[in-house]
C-alpha cells in the first residue's frame, strides 16, 4: 500500500492531487436526488433578499435550483449507486459491529495526537453539526446486535435504532438504493451557530443591532431547560460549548464594525451581513488553519492554501452532480478516537492545576457548570495545551462503549460508527478504495504496519480480507509524514474540501464586495483563529505567542511557585 505523491516536489505532487481530483470530480459524485423522488414543493423566484443573503434553511443558494442543498435535501454519494445497496442479513451483522468495537477499537491506554491540541478535536465536531445530521433515530425499528455469551451488555440483544425514514421517499419504497435527508443545510453557512428553521433563528437573535444573543456574562443565554441557546446543541460538550460561545462573540463583533461603517443599515441588514462573514471565517480558518494542522505536509499547506485563494471570486460549479454532503464523507470523518479520557484545567496566568476531571464531568449540563466556576481564558488555554487522541484503533473512549443518556437507550457508540455505516451502504474497506480509485490492500499486514493489529483484524474478520469495514481500516492505516488521519480519508477530503467552497455561490462568484460589503471582505481575509481567540479573550497572547497555527499546541505558561494547587 506503499504510497509516494507526498515524496514528490510540491509542484508535481499537486499536479498529481489536481488530476486525482479532477477524475473524483468525474468518477465520484453521485445523485441521490431522484432516487423514487416524491418532489418537494416548487419554489418561487428569489426575493432580493435571498439573492444577496444566506436564507435560515439553505434555499436558494443556487438560484438556478433553489431546493439544493437545502434542509431536508438528501445526501449524496461518492461512488456508484449500485455499489451502495445494504447487505441482507447475516451478512450486514457479521462480523458483529460491538465484536468490532470491544476487540479493535477499545482504548487500552491513551494515545496522544502531539502534533495538534484538543482545540482541533472541540472544531471538527463543531464543523460536523454545520454540515450534516440524520436527524433523529428510529425508536420502533432496531437492529439486533448479537453478543458473545461473555459480553457484560445488560440486554441481549443489544439494539440500535435505524437512522430516520427518508420521508421524501413512499412509506414503503421498492428501489434498492437507500437514501437519507439532511436536516441540517448542507452548506458552510453556520448553521450550528444560526440553526436550520425559523424557530430556532427567532431564538438565538438578540433583534438588535444584527447580533446574537448573549448574557450580560459574555456566555450563551440558556432555556428554561437549563440548555444554551445556538443553532445545535446536540452531543454538547465543553468543546463545543467553548466555540458556540467564541462565534455567537464574533458575529456581534463583525456586526460592530460593521454598523460603524453602515450606521443607517437595519437589524435585518446586520446580521445578513455579519452571517455571511462569519461563515466564511468559519470556512477559512477550517481550510487553512484546522486540516493542514491535521495533516501536516507541505503540500497539504500548497493545496488547501490554494483552494483557498483560487475559488473565492471564481465561477461556480456543481461538476457531474448537484451540491450535497455525501454518506461517504460522513463515513470518513468519523473521528470519535480524537476524544481524551481525562481533562485537566490550568490557570492561564501561573499554569497552576484548578481542576481535573474525567469525559463524563465535561458533558451535557457539566458543560455550563465548568464555563461559570472557570474564566473561559483558562479552560480555552487548557484545551491548546492538551493534546486529543490519535485517530487509531485501540483508542476508542470507553465511556462512549457504555454511553448512558437520560433521555435515550444506553449505546455503544463505537458498534454504532460500524452500523451506521454499513445500514446506510458505504463500502467496506477494500471495496471503497477500488470505487475511489486507490489499489485496493492485499493483505491484512499490508492494512497496517502494525503486527498485532493485523493478526486481530483478521481474526476479528475470520480472515476475509473484503470484510473489513471502512472505519476500521482507515483506523488501521499506516499514517503519511505529517498525517493525523488516513490517505483514503484525505481523498475523499482533496474530492469534497474544494466542492464545499466551488458549489457556494457565497465563496464563488459572489465572494465580493457588492454582497459581503467592503468591510466584510476585510474582516475575512484578515481573520484566523488566533485573531479570532484573542479579539474576544486578549489575555491569551503570551500562549499563542509564536505558535503559528491555533490548532498546535500552545506555550505552556511554566506553573509559578506557591500557586494555588487546584482541586
Amino acid at each position: 500500500m506503499a504510497s509516494w505523491w507526498h515524496r514528490l516536489p510540491t509542484f508535481l505532487a499537486l499536479t498529481f492531487l489536481s488530476r486525482s481530483r479532477r477524475r473524483m470530480r468525474q468518477e465520484n459524485l453521485r445523485d441521490t436526488s431522484t432516487v423514487e423522488a416524491k418532489g418537494f414543493p416548487p419554489l418561487g423566484p428569489p426575493t432580493p433578499r435571498q439573492k444577496r443573503a444566506r436564507t435560515i434553511d439553505g434555499t436558494y443558494n443556487d438560484l438556478q435550483t433553489p431546493g439544493m442543498g437545502a434542509t431536508g435535501a438528501r445526501f449524496g454519494r461518492n461512488v456508484e449507486l449500485n455499489e451502495v445497496i445494504p447487505e441482507g442479513s447475516p451478512a450486514l451483522l457479521t462480523p458483529s459491529p460491538r465484536k468490532v468495537s470491544m476487540e479493535l477499537l477499545t482504548r487500552d491506554t491513551f494515545k496522544p495526537a502531539t502534533s495538534i491540541n484538543l482545540m482541533a478535536a472541540a472544531w471538527i465536531q463543531f464543523q460536523l453539526h454545520d454540515w450534516m445530521s440524520h436527524g433523529h433515530n428510529e425508536k420502533e425499528q432496531v437492529f439486533d446486535i448479537p453478543l458473545d455469551p461473555s459480553d457484560t451488555w445488560p440486554e441481549r440483544p443489544m439494539h440500535i435504532r435505524r437512522t430516520g425514514r427518508d420521508k421524501t421517499r413512499p412509506a414503503n419504497p421498492v428501489h434498492p438504493v437507500p437514501t437519507f435527508q439532511n436536516h441540517e443545510t448542507h452548506w458552510w453557512d453556520g448553521s450550528q451557530i444560526y440553526g436550520s428553521d425559523e424557530a430556532t433563528l427567532k431564538r438565538v437573535r438578540a433583534r438588535h443591532d444584527g447580533k446574537l444573543a448573549i448574557g450580560p456574562d459574555r456566555l450563551l443565554p440558556l432555556d428554561a431547560e437549563g440548555t444554551e441557546i445556538t443553532g445545535v446543541t446536540g452531543n454538547w460538550w465543553l468543546g463545543l460549548g467553548l466555540l458556540h460561545t467564541l462565534f455567537a462573540l464574533e458575529h456581534n463583533a463583525i456586526c460592530d464594525r460593521l454598523k460603524k461603517a453602515h450606521p443607517n443599515w437595519s437589524d435585518d441588514d446586520l446580521f445578513d451581513y455579519a452571517r455571511l462573514v462569519n461563515a466564511a471565517v468559519m470556512a477559512k480558518i477550517h481550510t487553512v488553519e484546522w486540516t493542514p494542522g491535521i495533516a501536516n505536509h507541505r503540500v497539504v499547506h500548497a493545496a488547501l492554501n490554494g483552494n483557498w485563494k483560487t475559488i473565492r471570486g471564481s465561477r461556480t460549479d456543481h461538476h457531474a452532480a448537484p451540491y450535497a454532503i455525501t454518506e461517504e464523507f460522513v463515513a470518513v470523518y468519523r473521528m470519535h478516537p480524537l476524544i481524551p479520557d481525562t481533562f485537566t484545567f490550568h490557570s492561564h496566568k501561573t499554569g497552576a492545576l484548578l481542576q481535573a476531571r474525567d469525559l463524563a464531568g465535561v458533558l451535557g449540563t457539566n458543560t455550563r457548570q465548568l464555563m461559570t466556576q472557570h474564566p473561559v481564558e483558562d479552560l480555552l488555554y487548557s484545551f491548546g495545551t492538551s493534546h486529543p487522541g490519535a485517530i487509531t484503533l485501540q483508542n476508542f473512549p470507553k465511556l462512549f462503549q457504555r454511553f448512558e443518556r437520560p433521555d435515550a437507550p444506553t449505546i455503544d457508540l463505537g458498534a454504532v460508527d460500524i452500523m451506521r455505516d454499513r445500514e446506510r451502504g458505504v463500502p467496506r474497506y477494500n471495496r471503497f478504495r477500488r470505487l475511489i480509485g486507490m489499489e485496493p490492500v492485499k493483505s491484512f499486514e499490508e492494512m497496517t504496519n502494525n503486527p498485532t493489529w493485523a493478526a486481530e483484524i483478521r481474526r476479528v474478520y475470520d480472515n476475509d480480507l473484503e470484510r473489513v469495514d471502512l472505519m476500521v481500516g482507515l483506523f488501521a492505516e499506516p499514517l503519511l509524514p505529517g498525517f493525523g488521519f488516513s490517505e483514503t480519508a484525505f481523498h475523499i477530503f482533496v474530492l469534497m474540501a474544494s466542492r464545499r467552497l466551488q458549489s457556494d455561490r457565497f465563496f464563488s462568484i459572489d465572494y465580493r464586495e457588492e454582497i459581503y460589503s467592503k468591510e466584510g471582505l476585510e474582516w475575512v481575509e484578515e481573520a484566523t483563529m488566533s485573531t479570532v481567540l484573542l479579539r474576544h479573550y486578549p489575555a491569551l497572547a503570551p500562549a499563542l505567542g509564536g505558535v503559528g497555527n491555533a490548532f498546535a499546541p500552545w506555550r505552556a505558561v511554566k506553573s509559578v511557585a506557591g500557586a494555588p494547587a487546584g482541586v
